[in-house]
């Protein structure tokens, strides 16, 4: 299957460097996409090494399921279900987080202000609740809340009343042009070339897929699934979903006391911290979505069975 909406991988000599390959050993890539990660590794990998990818994008599982190789398996799940793998038994974890640049460039799935497309925005277009499905029973205070959190938008109740009054009125928006064009219409004060319905969109798209739950579990999954040595290596796009990687590393990159035992042995800290890395300038000038890429890795501590 050939796609016309193509999909550029972000800082992949970067996360290559930085899941320190060993070509007979196992990895995963949590989020294939349209494989440009995943290529990359099997290339690095002999015959006798393994690449289990998951994806929710049914899309994105065709993709994988056209690649003849035989190292590679597909999962048509949330990243989440790392948890599902046996422990140990991984040498890197890679999560490239976000939407891909095919869905967004795609009008059908729903995910763009720049096309007229459905209320959608489920990566998983075979299931769940979709944008239109939860704006036709979500309250104003429900709608502000999400836009308020995953979006940091000032101006998250009257977005809110705004889309309520519409739906009220003369029902929800005909698809994802009208919508952006009724947020604009409440957003003052407009950032330089940023679109007014930019963190409106990103906040229901978060919500939609549970995405920050999501990442939280597969982050506490990926450290169960890494081998003693083992890298984690997480891509991310704005500050929220940064946030809880930061704080997930640091968290278990530091030795835990227990204050209400003061005397016993401290739970020993789980990962090496071993930094952060951004796009290059050249990266950004060819592919801007490379612009707000942050990639923090970390290696799990213990010694090798």
């Amino acid at each position: 299957m050939t796609s016309p909406w193509t999909h550029t991988p972000v800082m992949l000599h970067e996360a290559l460097e930085a899941l320190a390959i060993h070509k007979d050993d196992t990895y995963i890539d949590a989020t294939f996409g349209r494989g440009g990660h995943a290529r990359e590794i099997l290339k690095n990998l002999s015959s006798q090494g393994r690449l289990i990818a998951f994806d929710r994008d049914p899309d994105a599982v065709k993709v994988a399921q056209e690649i003849n190789d035989a190292r590679l398996k597909i999962h048509h799940s949330g990243f989440s279900a790392i948890c599902e793998l046996p422990p140990s038994t991984a040498a890197g974890v890679l999560l490239d987080l976000g939407v891909s640049s095919p869905q967004i460039d795609n009008p059908a799935r729903g995910f763009s202000f720049r096309f007229d497309g459905p209320l959608d925005m489920r990566m998983d277009s075979t299931r769940g609740e979709s944008l239109a499905d939860w704006l036709s029973k979500a309250s104003v205070e429900e709608i502000a809340q999400v836009i308020r959190e995953y979006g940091e938008e000032r101006f998250a109740n009257a977005i809110a009343k705004a889309i309520v009054s519409r739906r009220d009125e003369k029902g929800l928006p005909s698809g994802t042009a009208e919508l952006a064009r009724l947020v604009g219409e409440q957003v003052r004060g407009k950032e330089t070339g940023q679109d007014p319905a930019t963190r409106t969109f990103q906040a229901f798209r978060i919500h939609i897929n549970a995405e920050l739950e999501e990442l939280k579990q597969a982050l506490e999954a990926a450290l169960n699934v890494l081998k003693p040595g083992g890298r984690l290596a997480v891509i991310s796009f704005h500050s929220l979903e940064d946030r809880i990687v930061k704080q997930f590393i640091a968290r278990h990159s530091k030795d835990e006391y227990d204050r209400r035992a003061p005397f016993a042995a401290p739970k020993v800290m789980a990962l090496k911290a071993l930094g952060r890395v951004r796009a290059s300038e050249q990266e950004v000038k060819a592919n801007p979505r490379s612009r707000s890429a942050i990639l923090r890795i970390a290696e799990k501590l213990g010694q090798p069975a």
